[in-house]
């Protein structure tokens, strides 16, 4: 339930408001706009809808009252109209710019990391990522660093002046990946891992959230929904991230949605980006998907760069090599100039 307050509604009268909304157990997330006020209901009516939007309606201060008909309330554009700009470490994701995420699959040693960070900012990349714990299918794969590699990251991010985002993968590890990181990413396979999407919420950090291989459009929101609602200061500090679903051809790793982008800025108010490297899962598609991915209207590009993929301990074949990404980000400029403003939003 959405209640537009009037311009002239009082403290004391916004209080009431809120007070009949608690008493009820619902809660409550004002959004403050430069001409009015919107208060967003959001819990349980336990079958008290009708009752309670007759009572709002008749409370003095009430503008109007909007009722919300689809599951993901926070995450929809109904309660939060205006898109979000997530800022981290002086870089803002969603207000019209390009971001680019950029570094290695996974953190191997000090030197590499160090390498690798200083090649893609000089490349033109805005934030910094690289794994220390690693979700692999085969349990005698490379698994991570662990709180060591964290340390080898924050340090070759913080020598470069870029901020830092790495995959947490449990609720047990969010306290020491907080420590290190500016960004908490939740992987595709813990999409639907809703303790530890309710863990990250619950930090107030900036969080990026990717696409299950199998999910819906619904599902991720559904799954943004409960990083958002444990949000104690309802700041909407959440990316989304498009990184490719399941498809029927063996070619690609997987089926890159490109019309999810457009499809999320229309329902949703939350900065989307695209990652092609684990879209595609071959280094020669990555490129091509980016410069698509930007066309299509993302917030920025999620790439894995590697100075020497052939000895990478994971993900080698999809990452790019330093000159080749550089290459792309001048490529990935030029279609930006070139649809910056062109798709409404909402």
């Amino acid at each position: 339930m959405i209640i537009t307050l009037e311009k002239q509604c009082t403290t004391d009268q916004r209080a009431a408001i809120e007070a009949v909304a608690r008493g009820a157990k619902l809660e409550v997330h004002p959004i403050i706009g430069v001409n009015e006020t919107v208060l967003g209901l959001v819990g349980d009516f336990n079958g008290r809808y009708g009752d309670m939007f007759d009572h709002f309606q008749a409370m003095p201060g009430v503008a109007s009252i909007q009722k919300i008909s689809k599951p993901y309330k926070l995450a929809g554009r109904d309660m939060h109209p205006a898109d979000t700009i997530v800022e981290v470490g002086g870089v803002k994701i969603g207000d019209g710019s390009l971001t680019h995420i950029a570094g290695p699959c996974a953190v191997e040693s000090e030197v590499q990391i160090r390498s690798i960070a200083l090649l893609v900012h000089d490349a033109g990349a805005n934030v910094f990522r690289g794994g220390a714990f690693k979700p692999r299918t085969s349990p005698y794969s490379f698994s991570g660093l662990k709180e060591d590699g964290l340390r080898m990251l924050r340090d070759a991010g913080g020598e470069v002046g870029m901020p830092v985002v790495t995959e947490v993968m449990d609720t047990r590890d969010v306290p020491v990946v907080s420590r290190y990181a500016d960004i908490l990413q939740v992987g595709a396979r813990n999409m639907k891992n809703f303790s530890l999407l309710q863990e990250v919420g619950q930090t107030g950090m900036p969080v990026m959230l990717k696409r299950g291989a199998d999910a819906t459009i619904e599902d991720l929101l559904m799954s943004a929904e409960h990083v958002l609602s444990r949000r104690r200061d309802r700041e909407p500090r959440l990316i989304l991230c498009e990184r490719g679903v399941i498809g029927f051809d063996d070619e690609t790793r997987n089926l890159t949605d490109m019309s999810a982008i457009p499809v999320l800025h229309r329902i949703t108010h939350l900065p989307v980006v695209l990652d092609p490297s684990h879209a595609t899962g071959v280094r020669e598609y990555v490129g091509p998907m980016a410069l698509a991915g930007v066309a299509a209207g993302a917030d920025g590009i999620h790439i894995e760069v590697h100075n020497k993929p052939e000895e990478a301990l994971c993900d080698g074949k999809q990452s790019l090599l330093p000159d080749q990404y550089a290459e792309l980000i001048e490529r990935m400029a030029a279609v930006h100039r070139a649809v910056r403003g062109v798709y409404p939003r909402g």
